[in-house]
């Protein structure tokens, strides 16, 4: 089934949109084709661990990303509910550096956001039992997890709904002008 790749403002953040087929049995949906996103001129990316989330509406999850040697590229996407996804650019001589981009994800709109190392993701879920699916081009790597305050007021990401949950963890997570990061 054929997709369509588009580039956001943030370069290399991608919207990947599959075809969803609908009938009165539901829908049906590739939700990835690693030759079918080549095509489209997604990078090719072999991807090491799947990671799913579920989330009641108001949880903000984020602003997360890891370190260099262990740097993770995420292609998300929504398999029930909805989110406002947001990427914010921490590749220090990018020209976007500091600003972000977000994109709403439900269980319909068959779209899914690549985000490529070098960026902090987090996402707001917009509906109880909201599950969120990642497929992820690196492992998880404790020591090299980090964090970026979701609220920090020099990134100004504007979130579509109140943040009703966030972990201790996020909630004192530091602003960009105190986050350790180390992306070109």
């Amino acid at each position: 089934m054929p997709v369509e790749v588009s580039e956001t403002r943030l370069s290399g953040v991608l919207v990947v949109t599959s075809r969803v087929f609908r009938d009165n049995r539901g829908y049906f949906t590739e939700s990835f084709s690693s030759r079918d996103l080549e095509k489209a001129g997604f990078p090719p990316i072999t991807f090491l661990q799947d990671n799913l989330s579920c989330s009641a509406k108001g949880v903000l999850r984020g602003m997360h990303y890891q370190l260099r040697p262990h740097a993770m590229g995420k292609l998300v996407r929504v398999i029930q509910g909805a989110v406002f996804d947001v990427v914010v650019d921490l590749r220090a001589t990018s020209p976007t550096f500091g600003q972000w981009a977000g994109e709403w994800l439900d269980e319909d709109n068959g779209k899914a956001l690549w985000v490529p190392a070098g960026f902090a993701h987090g996402f707001l879920a917009l509906a109880d039992r909201t599950l969120v699916h990642y497929k992820c081009d690196a492992f998880h790597e404790a020591p090299a997890e980090r964090s970026l305050h979701y609220a920090d007021p020099d990134v100004g990401i504007e979130w579509p709904d109140e943040v009703r949950v966030i972990s201790p963890k996020d909630e004192i997570a530091p602003t960009l002008k105190d986050a350790e990061y180390n992306f070109d």
